[in-house]
């Protein structure tokens, strides 16, 4: 479950993602307010004048199309401890954003697939494709509606915590969700409530010992009413709660059921301090039901906190630490509640070149069986803008988990070097 990278989030997208963290509001003029320069924003996404693509401009409408090429080095290809080989990988990814440039309402979209071929474990192989958007309608100045989608073919990789245990090729699977929301501001005080939908539709994958596994257990739809409420006490210290409950109708197999319902709770403050220290920590409440009795019900408390520094404009540093209830590909252990924590920085050496470090800490709990795993991660990327046109980016991770059922468990090195293109 450990994410690398931190992606800065921005109204009006994340009232859709409830329990991410929120702007504080503009309380002063907008009109009176000066632009937000450059080196007062996120150093890993930061905009520098002279490297921000130039996009091409058709009416109302912005299109940056893209290309990455690159390859990379992994020294466990199966992410186990009995079958370990060591491969090398090349992947092609073409994308497309189409986005509008109105200010009443707006369009945001991305088309990308990936292929990935590996030179000596040609079952790995896979070919994804995706088109996700998001969308905004302003009805009146404080009050909008808000919409997302995605329609993707997609793959879970060998290894991953919901891919089978004994697999060697990575699950393909159809995804289609949705999302409508509403959000009202009242001054200080902002709430937003949405329907998000996800449907899932797995494919088969192949064991080790040749024979096919069906996981088409998995298929089914996931239904989450979600609502948020966010207020201004300051221009640098906000409170909010939200609260999300999820209904999951997984077809499972005969005598075990996969489905359940559950809820998710979040209450905090968010803090801004200038651009110095941005952050939000909240405490709450979760539990997932599932029908199951072998599964059972998974609760307790939840917290979620995230925390960036930037000392100069030259250097964030982020801090996160979340707790969840995920599930995995296994009927009889289908229940997981995973607390991870992570420490990493960005770092701008040069105004087209940054560094960027993480190190990761997870703890699975499974419910239906006695196993609990350790995951340690460490990463390290370097970006160099070339120009408007070209990024040359390069990545090293490594990743342990110990489990304490020893078939579980493994240990690999990635080391790899993109090249893309864009306009």
């Amino acid at each position: 479950m450990i994410q690398t990278g931190n992606d800065a989030l921005a109204p009006p997208w994340n009232v859709q993602r409830i329990f991410d963290p929120t702007p504080l509001p503009m309380l002063t003029d907008a009109q009176t307010s000066e632009p937000v320069a450059p080196e007062d924003t996120p150093v890993k996404t930061r905009q520098q004048p002279g490297y921000e693509p130039v996009g091409i401009r058709s009416g109302s409408w912005l299109f940056n199309p893209s290309l990455t090429a690159g390859t990379f080095y992994d020294s466990n290809v199966f992410s186990s401890n009995t079958l370990k080989r060591s491969d090398v990988a090349g992947v092609i990814e073409p994308s497309l954003r189409a986005r509008t440039l109105t200010d009443r309402y707006g369009v945001d979209m991305t088309l990308d697939a990936q292929s990935t071929f590996y030179h000596q474990n040609s079952s790995l192989d896979q070919n994804s494709v995706s088109l996700k958007g998001n969308g905004w309608y302003d009805v009146t100045h404080d009050f909008a509606v808000l919409g997302s989608f995605q329609v993707a073919h997609l793959n879970e990789g060998v290894g991953t915590l919901s891919s089978p245990a004994n697999a060697v090729q990575p699950t393909p699977y159809d995804l289609f969700s949705g999302d409508l929301s509403l959000r009202k501001e009242f001054n200080r005080l902002t709430a937003s409530t949405g329907l998000r939908v996800e449907s899932y539709d797995f494919g088969s994958t192949r064991a080790q010992d040749g024979t096919f596994i069906d996981e088409s257990s998995r298929d089914g739809q996931i239904y989450s009413l979600h609502s948020r409420v966010d207020y201004a006490f300051s221009p640098v210290l906000g409170w909010f709660t939200g609260v999300e409950g999820n209904e999951r109708d997984i077809r499972g197999t005969s005598g075990h059921t996969l489905d359940s319902a559950g809820y998710r709770t979040l209450s905090g403050v968010t803090v801004g301090l200038t651009s110095l220290i941005t952050g939000e920590f909240g405490v709450g409440y979760v539990q997932q039901h599932f029908a199951d009795p072998t599964i059972g019900t998974i609760d307790g408390p939840s917290y979620r906190a995230r925390l960036t520094w930037s000392p100069t404009r030259l250097l964030d540093i982020h801090a996160n630490a979340e707790q969840l209830v995920t599930q995995t590909a296994v009927t009889s252990s289908v229940g997981v509640l995973a607390d991870t924590a992570q420490l990493g920085a960005d770092y701008e050496l040069r105004r087209n070149v940054v560094l960027s470090v993480n190190g990761g800490y997870e703890v699975d709990r499974f419910f239906g069986q006695t196993r609990k795993d350790d995951v340690t991660t460490a990463d390290a990327g370097v970006k160099y803008l070339l120009s408007r046109y070209g990024v040359i980016s390069g990545f090293y991770r490594y990743t342990i988990r110990n489990s304490d059922i020893p078939v579980f468990s493994y240990d690999k090195h990635q080391v790899g070097l993109n090249v893309t293109a864009q306009f």
